[in-house]
């Protein structure tokens, strides 16, 4: 009976936990199937016969549960136009203030302006589930007399972003990789137009193949429906007429239920996202809403009757897992490969910085082979030698 108890204790600790429960109580009563939070989750229903059930049901549980203490990663960068509302419509997604002391230049200064990158890391949680989240703004994009190459230093951050995951997955030490590839772009389109500007053709051509692109229309409060649902159609028109590759939703999955069907055909319909953005709480009827007050009117942040800013928000979280995916499987991947194509070449400057990668890593290795190999000597060593 021994034996048959450090057996099952050994190979099927389940098994054991089982029988342990459906002995009885000193009172004569059963302790029950029922278990407390454990290795089958919290009030699991144990089948009857536990001869078939291994405990590989589990394994989403486990992952799960790793998940959550580890966090998640995600970085979105906003690109448009100065005075288009990037700033408050960040900050009404997320809840928090992101741009505390945000300096704001005058006319002249925009004359000569350079684009900047800012790059703005928080730690969100909620429900026990943290967030590293990183907001990287460009501003100054747009602003000078002469933008023909605004956007190569936006593509430069991409790229700079690319290349420090690879030499970081490279190397030797790839347990804590930090990811800052940046997993979204919000390119905020100017509502006053008449469709994309020259300036929105060149940007999104030029980095719809090194980031997942969602157009968004701001300032829909001073469109009205019909003018919306006007340039709305303009805009994707001009998107497939210059071969421009956004970022398009999957398609949901056919078990899934008819609830989430719907909202991810509601989604596709919505592209681009009309949004309105606010920091203020408003009083109506009663109860504080974000939104803009009007003489004619409120118009509520959180309505979708006014605008698209839950769609926007519901595409963002209910598909950031996708929105990663994307990016490790497409624009790194496609970078990825087009670095070691170029590596493989008769550049100079790549030859001379892969032999110095190389003998780091040699003189890495070399160390790690030293230190092991005091270790086994030490263990070698007898009392009596000391």
């Amino acid at each position: 009976m021994n034996l048959r108890i450090l057996w099952l204790a050994s190979t099927c600790p389940q098994i054991l936990f089982l029988q342990w429960l459906s002995r009885p109580c000193s009172g004569g009563m059963s302790r029950g199937w029922q278990m407390e939070q454990g290795e089958l989750g919290v009030g699991t229903e144990l089948p009857s016969e536990t001869a078939g059930y291994v405990g590989f049901a589990n394994l989403p549980n486990q992952v799960h549960r790793k998940s959550v203490k580890k966090g998640f990663e995600f970085t979105l960068m906003v690109v448009g136009e100065s005075g288009l509302g990037k700033s408050t419509l960040i900050n009404s997604l997320f809840l928090t203030d992101l741009y505390p002391e945000r300096y704001i230049p005058g006319a002249a200064e925009k004359i000569e302006r350079t684009v900047e990158i800012e790059a703005s890391t928080v730690e969100i949680e909620e429900r026990g589930v943290k967030l590293r989240l990183t907001v990287v703004d460009t501003p100054g994009y747009g602003d000078a007399i002469n933008s023909q190459d605004c956007f190569k230093t936006i593509i430069y951050y991409i790229d700079n972003q690319f290349e420090r995951y690879l030499h970081d997955e490279s190397g030797l030490n790839r347990r804590h990789i930090v990811d800052n590839r940046v997993h979204c772009c919000f390119y905020f389109i100017s509502p006053f137009g008449h469709g994309l500007k020259p300036l929105d053709v060149e940007f999104m051509r030029a980095l719809h193949s090194k980031v997942n692109i969602v157009p968004v229309i701001a300032k829909a409060d001073t469109l009205t429906l019909k003018e919306r649902e006007r340039l709305k159609h303009r805009i994707l028109d001009e998107i497939s007429e210059h071969g421009i590759r956004i970022y398009h939703l999957p398609d949901a999955d056919s078990d899934e239920d008819e609830e989430f069907k719907e909202q991810t055909r509601d989604l596709k319909a919505s592209i681009p996202f009309a949004v309105i953005g606010s920091n203020q709480l408003i009083e109506v009827k009663g109860k504080k809403i974000r939104g803009r007050l009007y003489p004619w009117g409120v118009v509520e942040v959180e309505n979708p009757e006014h605008n698209d800013f839950l769609k926007l928000r519901t595409m963002l979280v209910t598909h950031m897992q996708d929105l990663q995916e994307v990016t490790q499987d497409l624009h790194y991947e496609n970078f990825r490969s087009e670095r070691l194509k170029r590596s493989g070449g008769p550049d100079g400057e790549e030859v001379v910085d892969k032999d110095r990668i190389l003998q780091q890593k040699e003189a890495e290795l070399r160390r790690m082979q030293e230190m092991i190999a005091q270790m086994q000597a030490q263990m070698r060593m007898k009392p009596g030698d000391e």
